[in-house]
């Protein structure tokens, strides 16, 4: 029993001795907990100066834009080819993708050699090789005469402008084809592929590995939006937010990144953590101060790395008793999976004493101990390194998306990570320590980046497609200049139509005469009560006029109009406004002050004189009974006595376009014209009074309320509308009615946009195909969430909140589109409106004679001050 205990204590002893001996000399390797914190924020750093334009050209992580838009959402389906062609092998693949709510993924492949002779000839043969290749796969696999599209992973830096298109910037790992660099790959393997003409092919997408490994663990798991390769070479790519990219045009959505960060440091900026070692490698590579990130980590060179140490160590007399062999002295002799073999857990060293003999060693006990270790350092430093750039990005994310804890998947692939046992382990842990506020689950990519080309191809024909079906609906709202003028050309005509005594009682646009028949000039002066009804709220001011100086100073409050009142009886109505008019006269100190009071009533009304006012129809939303063919002037007199506490004198009663158009009129002579854009939508101007032909008289001109919201009642702008507007207009409470209005104005521009939304998701085009209760409910999407949605200021980020606000769990993506939505309807609103605001203008230059026409017109409504654009 002592002597197992003694050889126990005597192996422990060697172990640690070597272990330190070792340690000593690789002490450069070792890198503390600071260090790879200082090496994250480099990190971090370089990947600004790569997004910025003005410092990409110099920066040596080039973060090249890969125009992969979105990640497989499970919707994705169809057969499409693949090619992978960037390591030791080259693979052809054939991948069926089915949807019916299985995420099924179905492959045939095919290796094919990459010789020596090929990968370092000429370009031209390398293509031509390729091309033959597929040619073959297709042939054996009964694939020729079928259309397919294909996705083509090409694991070297490219600079690419579009998905299916991309500049070889240099060539890495062992290949040195001539006459490749600076030409598009896509477009020399589509010249190679010609020559079989029984082979129908369109290449879709050209994806870095890297993006191929991330979009295949995307489509298992749709919280990856990170893609890292340890393999040969080693490089990363991830989700950046659009608006962080200059090298593209256009801020929305997000955009796949191609880090190319194996050329970190290319600049100098790693050189204090650089060994000798490192340095001697580099001396020895095809490409000599390039890459110099990619050769302290990847699978490509641990193994070289190892060699040189062992060499220099058995030359200090460390290891071997100083003995070396011929084959210690050859480069490339030890390969990274030696390295693995000999980390091994239990049979490492044994491993170690058959790989050192097979080198032509004689290796002690003590010997394959040190190898081991050295082999730990080598290989712990490069996952180190790894992690540490690999949190950098997982900051960048947490950061772009603003939130304190960041739930996230890296997709995982690449030889050396697959092969090394100890190599995963380690850097999991190393991230986890890096980024505590990052929750990552690392994902092993199954079938490798050849599935990533295949699920890119198959997302770029999903996007392709179902692109297509939104621009269908969208292209239902885009007017042409010959349709807006069509539109003008029948407003033209209606406002005659409203005009003429004999085609009045048929018009849909009302022209009703307001009998106010002058402008402010300034001289007016006095204190004036003020009513204005015409939204859900109701505002009484008092306004007090000096004139000469064109002051006006004004006292107001607003009281609500509950929806028991509006849609009540008209008695209920009224009695609800005086009791308004007493509180905020008893709130002004002005009980019992005999004040003119002018009544802005925002509804269609026939006037026969300024203080007359029948009511032809309710609108927005108001329903009180007993008051349509009613005048309302006597309506609120009739209640201001029932109530008996004091006595107002109504001058006048205006439509608030009048209103509009008067408060415009007092600061600029020229505004003859005030429009209104908010919860309705109406138009009033000065009309000369021989054109009017239901008011006696001739002389000067009268403000003429159009009343345009019934603009197309007769069915005269039916080619415009769109079934959206239809099942608006049958879902209002005035079915038929106001369908100019309906297509222009704040209160229903919302609902036009939530009809087309849920047709999007019944489409599966939007939220998954999921419709949630709150977007099945009327209403709920207003107008002024419209407004916060198309604001310039606005990230994708706050679009998505504000559809979270109404229950519906958006991608990236959705909030997009439903962007896009906003900007089509709310165009479309603005341009009809513009229509029918350039009949009357050109109407008052007709009927002015004049070449020229230099005019103002006076705005108010919600809708216009609150809309961005």
């Amino acid at each position: 029993m002592f002597a197992v205990h003694l050889v126990a204590f005597y192996f422990t002893k060697l172990k640690e001795d070597q272990i330190k001996k070792v340690d000593r000399f690789l002490y450069h390797m070792r890198l503390s907990d600071e260090t790879l914190l200082d090496i994250m924020a480099r990190f971090q750093g370089e990947m600004e100066r790569g997004l910025a334009k003005d410092t990409n050209p110099t920066a040596s992580v080039k973060m090249l834009p890969t125009f992969v838009r979105a990640i497989p959402d499970g919707s994705e389906n169809g057969e499409f080819l693949s090619l992978d062609l960037g390591g030791s092998k080259f693979r052809v693949l054939k991948v069926q993708v089915s949807e019916e709510g299985k995420r099924q993924v179905q492959m045939e492949s095919q290796f094919y050699p990459t010789p020596n002779e090929i990968i370092r000839g000429n370009g031209s043969e390398l293509f031509e090789y390729v091309a033959d290749c597929l040619a073959d796969f297709m042939q054996t696999k009964d694939l020729k005469n079928k259309k397919f599209p294909l996705g083509l992973t090409f694991s070297f830096p490219c600079r690419q402008t579009k998905l299916e298109e991309g500049v070889l910037i240099s060539w890495t790992k062992k290949f040195k084809a001539r006459g490749v660099q600076d030409t598009d790959v896509v477009s020399r393997l589509t010249n190679a592929m010609k020559k079989h003409k029984d082979m129908d092919v369109d290449i879709l997408a050209l994806v870095n590995d890297t993006v191929g490994t991330m979009m295949t663990c995307a489509y298992d798991d749709p919280y990856c939006e990170v893609g890292v390769i340890i393999g040969t070479g080693t490089n990363a790519c991830y989700m950046e937010d659009m608006s962080n990219i200059d090298l593209v045009e256009g801020d929305e959505g997000r955009m796949c990144i191609n880090t190319e960060w194996g050329a970190f440091g290319d600049d100098g900026s790693l050189e204090d953590i650089r060994t000798e070692f490192d340095r001697e490698l580099d001396l020895g590579s095809l490409n000599p101060g390039k890459q110099l990130f990619e050769k302290m980590i990847s699978g490509l060179y641990l193994g070289e790395l190892v060699r040189l140490i062992l060499l220099k160590m058995a030359k200090a007399g460390l290891l071997f008793g100083g003995e070396k062999s011929s084959a210690l002295h050859t480069k490339g002799k030890i390969e990274t999976r030696h390295v693995a073999a000999i980390e091994k857990y239990k049979e490492g060293l044994a491993n170690t004493r058959e790989i050192l003999v097979d080198l032509g060693l004689e290796p002690s006990e003590a010997d394959c101990i040190a190898v081991q270790h050295v082999c730990t350092v080598v290989s712990f430093r490069s996952a180190n390194l790894c992690a540490a750039a690999l949190a950098a990005i997982l900051t960048r994310l947490r950061e772009n998306k603003k939130l304190a804890r960041l739930r996230t998947t890296v997709g995982m692939d690449g030889t050396l990570y697959k092969i090394h046992p100890q190599y995963p382990k380690r850097l999991h842990k190393v991230v986890r320590k890096l980024v505590p506020n990052c929750d990552v689950r690392f994902l092993l990519s199954e079938s490798g980046s050849t599935k990533g080309a295949a699920m890119v191809t198959a997302v770029a024909s999903r996007v392709q497609a179902q692109r297509k079906r939104i621009d269908q609906v969208l292209a239902l709202f885009q007017l042409t200049r010959e349709q807006l003028v069509d539109v003008q050309g029948k407003m033209r005509a209606e406002l005659e139509y409203g005009l003429k005594r004999k085609t009045h009682p048929l018009a849909t646009v009302k022209m009703l005469p307001t009998y106010v028949c002058g402008m402010p000039d300034g001289t007016e002066k006095g204190k004036f009560l003020a009513l204005d009804l015409g939204g859900t709220n109701f505002r009484v001011l008092l306004v007090k006029i000096r004139s000469g100086r064109r002051s006006v100073r004004m006292y107001n409050k607003i009281f609500a109009i509950p929806l028991e009142i509006m849609q009540g009886t008209g008695e209920e109505l009224f009695d609800h406004i005086v009791q308004c008019i007493a509180d905020f006269l008893d709130y002004m100190g002005l009980k019992g002050a005999q004040l003119p009071l002018g009544f802005t009533f925002s509804f269609p009304c026939m006037q026969t004189s300024i203080d007359k006012g029948t009511l032809i129809g309710w609108t927005k939303g108001f329903k009180a009974t007993d008051c349509e063919g009613e005048d309302v002037v006597d309506m609120l007199r009739e209640a201001i006595k029932r109530r008996n506490e004091f006595d107002l004198d109504i001058v006048a009663i205006v439509n608030d376009t009048v209103g509009t158009l008067m408060t415009c009129g007092y600061e600029d002579p020229n505004c003859e014209i005030g429009l209104i854009a908010g919860t309705g939508s109406n138009l009033c101007y000065m009309e000369e009074m021989r054109n009017i032909e239901l008011v006696e008289g001739d002389e000067g001109k009268m403000c003429i309320n159009t009343e345009w919201g019934g603009f197309g009642d007769n069915g005269c702008i039916d080619d415009i509308r769109t079934q959206y507007d239809t099942e608006v207009d049958e879902g209002s409470l005035n079915p038929g009615k106001q369908r100019y209005e309906k297509m222009t104005s704040g209160m229903y521009l919302g609902e036009i946009v939530r009809q087309i939304l849920i047709d999007l998701t019944k489409q599966g085009l939007l939220f998954r195909g999921q419709i949630s209760e709150r977007l099945r409910t009327r209403g709920i999407f207003e107008t002024k969430f419209l407004s916060q949605i198309e604001s310039d200021r606005l990230a994708l980020l706050q679009v998505r909140r504000i559809l979270q606000q109404l229950g519906l769990d958006s991608t990236c993506e959705d909030s997009i589109v439903v962007k896009e939505v906003c900007g089509a309807v709310s165009r479309r609103a603005a341009q009809l409106c513009g229509a029918g605001l350039a009949a009357v203008v050109e109407k008052r230059r007709e009927d002015q004679g004049l070449e020229h026409l230099k005019i103002t017109v006076g705005v108010d409504g919600t809708l216009y001050k609150l809309h961005p654009q």
